[in-house]
């Protein structure tokens, strides 16, 4: 290195500690800076723990909602958050949750409208607490009149449309596609985008709650109707449901899904379901823990107003390797 450019280097250094230590003045001085520094270093954030609460409508065992969370804990981990998690798959029960929420004076909630007209009059206390929400996963059409801040997911009638189209592409003229959970905004507005494009589409209503009344459900609906081709199932545990009643029914239509898990991923690998739709659970949880921590810390909100869509796209035979890596950790 030259004289110069020795000189010249020694300058910029100077001049950016001495903005270092002016930028710091407001804000407890060169220490604060330094320690703002290393936090960003080591990949989390300096500023002071608050307290968010994530409330689902997630029902016991869906792996699905295993995911969210992981992303929701990553994103609270960077952030300094205290995150509190709960879930419901009942709309008024799921309300009383954000209740306790708010009543305990948390700094921002992130829930679910998978049931808004359940979840309306809660969202409009929060707000009225001064407690900022977001919503993810569920209640597309609903949440930017409820006033909440910001949403994380995918539009579901297009992402039924896009499932609908590639069945068709493939051949199919009869598919069932199976609801596991009834009153669910969401999971019928993905069959419903489906029957836009198929519309001799049927649908199966079966109880999520428990795997054995659903194989057995779609085992009869498979055995009654020898014309089905494709089912079409809302989440990957229902789909491994459906691959069992399947074989039970010695049926040979395909199987396919929404939504993804690790056992999902092998299913994929093994042929025994043709593909997935991914709509990114891992992120809507991070976006939304990371949003109201953005809100709170800098007063940024994303999207413009507008949907932050984490999906529709599809995992098939042709992909599945790239995503199985991620797969092992619990994040996709």
């Amino acid at each position: 290195m030259s004289r110069r450019t020795r000189r010249a280097t020694a300058a910029v250094v100077t001049t950016l500690l001495v903005a270092s230590v002016a930028a710091c003045s407001s804000t407890g001085g060169r220490k604060a800076v330094e320690d703002a520094e290393r936090a960003r270093s080591a990949g989390k954030a300096s500023t002071p723990t608050m307290t968010i609460a994530l409330v689902t409508h997630s029902g016991p065992g869906d792996t699905f909602w295993d995911i969210v969370r992981k992303g929701a804990q990553d994103a609270a981990a960077k952030d300094n958050v205290r995150l509190q998690y709960t879930a419901d798959p009942d709309g008024a029960k799921q309300a009383n949750l954000v209740q306790q929420a708010i009543d305990k004076k948390v700094d921002g909630i992130a829930l679910t409208l998978a049931k808004p007209d359940a979840m309306q009059g809660v969202v409009k206390k929060s707000i009225a607490a001064k407690i900022p929400v977001v919503a993810l996963n569920g209640g597309l059409d609903r949440w930017k009149a409820m006033g909440v801040t910001s949403y994380f997911g995918q539009d579901e009638k297009i992402a039924g449309q896009q499932a609908g189209d590639r069945m068709l592409k493939e051949g199919a003229k009869h598919p069932v596609c199976v609801i596991h959970e009834q009153g669910n905004v969401g999971l019928n507005d993905r069959c419903a985008g489906v029957k836009q494009k198929i519309p001799a589409t049927q649908l199966l209503y079966v109880d999520g709650k428990s795997p054995a009344s659903m194989q057995t459900a779609i085992t009869s609906k498979l055995q009654q109707d020898k014309a089905i081709d494709y089912v079409l199932t809302l989440g990957g545990p229902i789909a491994l449901v459906a691959v069992q009643s399947k074989s039970s029914a010695a049926s040979k239509a395909k199987v396919v899904t929404f939504d993804t898990s690790q056992d999902l991923i092998n299913a994929i690998k093994g042929g025994t379901v043709e593909w997935a739709v991914d709509q990114q659970p891992y992120l809507q949880g991070y976006l939304a823990i990371d949003q109201l921590w953005l809100l709170k810390t800098n007063g940024n909100t994303v999207g413009g107003g507008q949907a932050v869509l984490t999906g529709p796209a599809f995992i098939d035979k042709s992909n599945v390797a790239a995503v199985e890596k991620f797969a092992a950790s619990g994040r996709r």
